[in-house]
């Protein structure tokens, strides 16, 4: 509205003309009603159909807006308790032990995102301490090098995001090898029972 040069019509809205009004009064009128008619028509542009049916008989930019605003009053109410429910699943979240690195960054940047939505001010280094917190146990050597680097407030989130998937692809390979060493020496040792039995 302010781009427009709206604001003012739309919160104000305009006197209705007199009979006796003066030429210059009735252009500033019809000026006026422009005004009026193209915020109208953002206004509809911008609301849902269910917000359209409630101004749909308003007949000025500032009736259609007052109504909206009590509309919104509740909801801004129902977006506060929601904010609220939204932290306290933030505050308890964690990475699940089968859980990927990829996965759990995708969980926390979609909470955040939500709670960003109804009005939340998160900002970067607070996530990255929120993940640093919440990994499992295999991360806990990875996380004392990068808080002992002392660069934290410094870190990127996608910085981070790196780090630990880099970590993690180690430990699938040694995992991985693990198990196939242990498959190995089992077969050597069933071997080795069969041949000293012949």
């Amino acid at each position: 509205m302010g781009f427009q040069e709206l604001e003012e019509i739309v919160e104000e809205g305009y006197p209705e003309l007199d009979s006796e009004a003066t030429d210059s009064q009735r252009l500033v009128h019809k000026e006026n009603r422009k005004k009026d008619c193209r915020a109208m028509c953002l206004i509809h542009q911008c609301v849902d159909e269910a917000h359209f049916e409630k101004i749909a008989a308003a007949k000025s930019s500032q009736e259609a807006w007052q109504i909206l605003e009590k509309c919104n009053k509740g909801a801004e109410q129902l977006k506060k308790v929601g904010l609220q429910a939204m932290r306290r699943q933030y505050e308890l979240m964690q990475m699940d032990v089968n859980e990927r690195v990829a996965q759990f960054f995708n969980r926390i940047i979609n909470h955040t995102n939500q709670m960003k939505a109804c009005g939340e001010v998160i900002n970067d280094q607070t996530i990255i301490e929120k993940i640093l917190r919440t990994l499992t146990p295999n991360f806990d050597h990875i996380v004392v090098a990068i808080e002992e680097s002392k660069r934290l407030e410094e870190l990127k989130l996608e910085e981070l995001q790196g780090s630990l998937e880099a970590h993690e692809q180690r430990l699938v390979e040694r995992s991985y090898d693990k198990s196939i060493n242990q498959a190995l020496q089992a077969q050597m040792s069933k071997r080795g029972g069969y041949y000293s039995r012949k």
